[in-house]
């Protein structure tokens, strides 16, 4: 019989009851806390930290854990095992925080939406794929007693000139009862979005008048995040908006380590439970919030990257990261709601936005087509960046598209005291030239707990202005200051002193943080060129740069510019689509004709595997310099630099 330990967790108070010998950090996800764990469990990353307060672990120390640490009492919840009862507290930095998902953009220069529901509305493209249709018919008599079906149907077609109508089995079971609820006065819910028959589909038949009452939802499942929009379809309009973790993470924070747990023992099961849960619970903050029935929902539109594509599918997704790289689909057939656990009616069908190939998802397909660069003269570089870095060029006669392993960097992983974008990050600094002194800036203006992507741009970029670093990324020695010192990753520059810091602890950047931020932005960099160069462009034949995901809403263009992850473009050149994966989604709802285009546009999308494109390592060994080893693609930070160095 097994020994039963306890568990608490501080500072969420969760106590849990596990088998003596328990990973730490699978405990912590039975108990539904999160710690974050960046890594998949391999102990390399560092980010699951724990400070042990009572109690006895067996704990295995992480690559990259300091003596301090080790000291102090913190161990890796993912190397350690439950040995009697115990009590540990989750530090700051190791803590999931939601008020982040609240955050508004700063850049002042959003791009409006091509695809407003004024425009669509002005331009005859605003058709929901859904419809509803009230209709009056006659009560059956003696001398009229067809079918209920047959009366319904010819309701439809004498009323709104509908003809042809398909429909489900199911439907009839109800079909009688809700014809005389209201005195045969029904409103029948139409799907005119067919692409097979291209007849309309009789999904639910409502008693009384219930046009008033008719919504869709949106939803783009990220990595990390899973966002929703409540749509008013009668007037068109987005009534609200609503975010939550991926309940995923736990598991893993890229999709790779995800893929490798669903190869586990009912693992896919697992995942797919765990995605479905978080967008229910969107769904459901979105209908409590605004108070709207269930029953009023009459189809949700989803985008995602392809493995959480597969993975909220159910899907066989273990092919997506091995040569040659094949999904088990790119273009999914709506499906049954309920079918996928979805706490919607029954009637709801899901429609996922197509993918182009295992690392290109239905997420950038969103993105193109809420962008409007599919339909646009201009040539367009559309980005998403993050651990898998999508590229996008093109105009509206030809796209071509690849993804990038940038690594985890720009999300925190891969630097020591890297971390989201929540409350303490640093997300802005200003270095004095004369003594090296920083100016830190932290979302929540609290005292700092780590560097998110952002911040992590922004530091590099002011190191590199005020002489800091040299074009390899290294310190200059010379330096009379005590934030440049000698520490256990080589030399480091001192952002905040341990008693300024929520973490009581010195927060430094290292050269290797530095390395390791300078092959995220040299691999995103070399796939710009090499993607251009492979269909006879260069960078300055780009008209237009267009930035989606929740990083670009963020990022300091010319600071972004400057360490060589952006071109050395004129800033009027660039614009930002927010959330694009959630535009699109949104688009589909309000217009039938872009759900059908977006299988278009997917197609349009010519997939290069840049790992086996000519002249990609050679652009990327390149990139790996500040800005750049060629400086004519870089002349405007040149002359920058030179003039920071002058004055």
């Amino acid at each position: 019989m097994s020994v039963k330990k306890k568990v608490r967790f501080q500072p969420y108070n969760v106590t849990i009851e596990v088998d003596e010998g328990e990973n730490l950090l699978r405990a912590a996800m039975e108990a539904g806390v999160h710690i974050n764990a960046s890594c998949g469990g391999e102990g390399v990353c560092g980010k699951c930290k724990v400070l042990l307060e009572q109690g006895e672990l067996d704990s295995q120390r992480g690559v990259t854990q300091s003596d301090e640490d080790w000291r102090l009492g913190y161990r890796l919840a993912c190397q350690s095992r439950v040995l009697s009862d115990v009590v540990v507290r989750i530090p700051p930095e190791s803590l999931l925080d939601r008020k982040v998902l609240r955050l508004k953009p700063k850049q002042a220069r959003l791009r409006p939406l091509p695809f407003d529901i004024a425009e669509l509305q002005a331009s005859g493209r605003y058709h929901p794929a859904f419809e509803k249709k009230f209709v009056k018919l006659p009560s059956p008599t003696l001398a009229d007693n067809v079918c209920d079906l047959r009366r319904l149907r010819e309701g439809l077609r004498k009323n709104h000139g509908i003809d042809n109508i398909t429909l489900d089995f199911f439907l009839l079971r109800k079909l009688a009862r809700v014809l005389r609820e209201k005195d045969f006065e029904v409103t029948a819910v139409l799907d005119f979005a067919q692409r097979r028959s291209r007849k309309p589909r009789l999904v639910d038949v409502e008693p009384g008048d219930t046009t008033g009452n008719h919504y869709a939802i949106s939803i783009d499942i990220g990595t990390t995040t899973v966002w929703g929009q409540l749509l008013e379809l009668t007037e068109g309009k987005i009534i609200g908006e609503a975010a939550d973790y991926n309940a995923q993470i736990s598991y893993g924070e890229d999709v790779i380590s995800r893929i490798v747990y669903a190869q586990k023992p009912e693992g896919l099961d697992k995942m797919q439970k765990l995605v479905v849960s978080t967008i229910n619970h969107v769904i459901n903050s979105l209908l409590k919030q605004h108070r709207v029935a269930r029953q009023d929902i009459s189809h949700l539109t989803l985008a995602a990257n392809t493995t959480m594509t597969h993975l909220f599918l159910g899907l066989e997704p273990k092919y997506i990261r091995l040569a040659p790289y094949t999904p088990t689909t790119c273009m999914v057939p709506p499906v049954r709601g309920r079918d996928l656990g979805l706490d919607v009616e029954e009637h709801v069908f899901v429609y996922c936005i197509s993918s182009v190939s295992s690392y290109v998802g239905g997420d950038i397909v969103s993105g193109v087509l809420g962008s409007g660069m599919y339909q646009e003269s201009k040539l367009t570089l559309f980005i998403d960046i993050g651990t898998n870095g999508e590229i996008v060029v093109g105009n509206q006669e030809w796209m071509a598209c690849a993804a990038c392993s940038a690594g985890p960097a720009f999300e925190g992983g891969g630097i020591r005291f890297g971390m989201r974008a929540t409350q303490g990050a640093i997300e802005d600094i200003s270095i004095n030239p004369a003594n090296a002194e920083p100016m830190l800036i932290t979302i929540g203006m609290v005292k700092p707990k780590g560097i998110c992507g952002s911040g992590l741009i922004n530091i590099l970029a002011a190191l590199m202005e005020t002489g800091l670093i040299d074009p390899n990324g290294r310190f200059r020695e010379n330096l009379d200051t005590p934030r440049l010192r000698l520490g256990e990753d080589g030399r480091e520059y001192v952002l905040a002193w341990a008693a300024d810091t929520q973490i009581n602890q010195d927060l430094t950047l290292s050269e290797v943080d530095i390395d390791n931020l300078m092959r995220a932005k040299g691999a995103m960099y070399a796939g710009y060129l090499t993607l251009l160069e492979n269909i006879g462009l260069s960078i300055q034949d780009v008209e237009q740069v267009i930035l989606a995901g929740a990083f670009g809403n963020f990022i300091n263009i010319e600071n972004a510019i400057t360490i060589g992850l952006m071109p050395d473009l004129p800033l009027d050149r660039f614009h930002f689509v927010g959330n694009g994966s959630l535009l699109g989604a949104t688009c589909v709802a309000f217009s039938r004709e872009m759900l059908e285009e977006e299988r278009r546009v997917a197609l349009m999308m010519t997939n290069f595997e840049l790992s086996e494109t000519p002249g990609f390592m050679d652009q990327y060994v390149a990139a790996l310099f500040l800005p750049h080893t060629k400086a004519e693609y870089f002349p405007n930070v040149q002359q920058r630099l030179k003039s920071s160095a002058s004055s």
